[in-house]
């Protein structure tokens, strides 16, 4: 069974209140102890991942249950919470949605159209009567159904419009149309934001009555919200982005209440500006990008996202970072820490240290 109690939870939400309020006084830090006794019997069924994301034969009960058992290996200790991940269909999982084929693989998930259509001739529409549309909607209601809402069952991973977009018409072919077509590409752009607030509202509706909000970032959200990005932006000017995206994802992210935006790479860092300019985007989750070493100091990136009073999230596991991270930043109420994992032999150990540098109590 899943040990997590109403207490917990209420302990949950004030937390993320006063951190909002800068009155929590330290950062948010969610810690998961693996494995402790699940109390119940093992599920028989294969956990969902990108390898087998096309398996329809596994219902989306024995999913569901598959996730019980997991979340019932786990102790909850500071600010986690019981957190159902719905990554595995992809990133821009809306363009199978809207139609493109999704391609999987053991670590990867992408989404092709095998005629490319050219942006002035792109036209997108709501199907209701999608596959993986009805599969993603279809293991929410599985969710909710088995476990009326004590588990937050994470936003599917939407993606950036611009994101969205490419996979139809070609990325390279994308970049020349900002040159050539910018009009057509607002026109689509417009299109697709509707699309995916429609979405997002269709989940969230199945998703009425939960303990709360989240996605991949695990971030707890008391209302709906959602870790915004544009991971196609690393291509373009900042000039670019301001024309482009900037306008969509400010309006986006005032359909929410604490919007976060994924910044993805020292490619993105030209747009920190304008993202920090945004009213409606309460925070910046920093990712550094393949290649870049751990101990690589971004304290001015941190710096200029806390000065700007924004709240930052910092995507890599921050037990050799939290320190110093805390040196640069206004507040340490503006840092939230990734939901990790942790063994279970370790959890006196890690306890303690929370308790006694960073005032996390029981």
């Amino acid at each position: 069974m899943i040990h997590f109690t109403d207490k917990q939870w209420e302990k949950v939400r004030g937390s993320y209140r006063k951190w909002w309020k800068n009155q929590l006084h330290r950062p948010i830090l969610p810690c998961i102890f693996w494995k402790r006794d699940p109390q119940r019997a093992t599920s028989k069924y294969p956990l969902l991942s990108y390898e087998n994301v096309h398996d329809f034969s596994i219902t989306p009960e024995q999913i569901i249950d598959r996730f019980d058992y997991e979340l019932s290996c786990y102790e909850f200790y500071g600010d986690a919470f019981p957190l159902m991940s719905m990554t595995q269909f992809g990133p821009s999982v809306i363009s199978a949605f809207l139609g493109a084929e999704l391609h999987n693989s053991k670590d990867t998930v992408w989404f092709e159209v095998p005629k490319k259509i050219p942006i002035s001739e792109l036209n997108l529409e709501y199907d209701e009567s999608n596959l993986w549309l009805n599969r993603v909607l279809s293991i929410y209601r599985a969710g909710m159904k088995r476990w009326r809402g004590d588990v937050v069952m994470g936003m599917t991973d939407l993606s950036g419009v611009l994101d969205i977009i490419a996979p139809f018409v070609g990325t390279e072919e994308l970049l020349f149309a900002l040159y050539d077509e910018p009009e057509q590409v607002k026109r689509v752009i417009a299109q697709v934001q509707k699309l995916w607030l429609r979405f997002f509202r269709e989940i969230l509706d199945i998703l009425q009555g939960s303990q709360g909000y989240s996605d991949w970032s695990s971030i707890y959200h008391e209302e709906p919200s959602y870790m915004l990005q544009c991971d196609f932006s690393y291509m373009i000017s900042p000039e670019m982005f301001q024309d482009f995206v900037v306008g969509e994802l400010n309006d986006t992210a005032s359909h929410m209440t604490n919007a976060f935006y994924h910044l993805d790479g020292i490619g993105e860092l030209p747009h920190l500006d304008s993202l920090l300019s945004c009213e409606h985007i309460k925070g910046i989750q920093w990712v550094p990008g393949e290649g870049e070493p751990l101990q690589r100091d971004w304290s001015e990136v941190f710096s200029r996202i806390s000065e700007a009073g924004k709240k930052i999230q910092a995507y890599y596991n921050l037990d050799f970072h939290l320190d110093e991270i805390l040196k640069v930043i206004e507040r340490a109420d503006d840092l939230v820490k990734m939901q990790f994992s942790y063994p279970y032999q370790d959890r006196d150990a890690i306890k303690r240290r929370m308790r006694e540098q960073y005032g996390v109590d029981e």
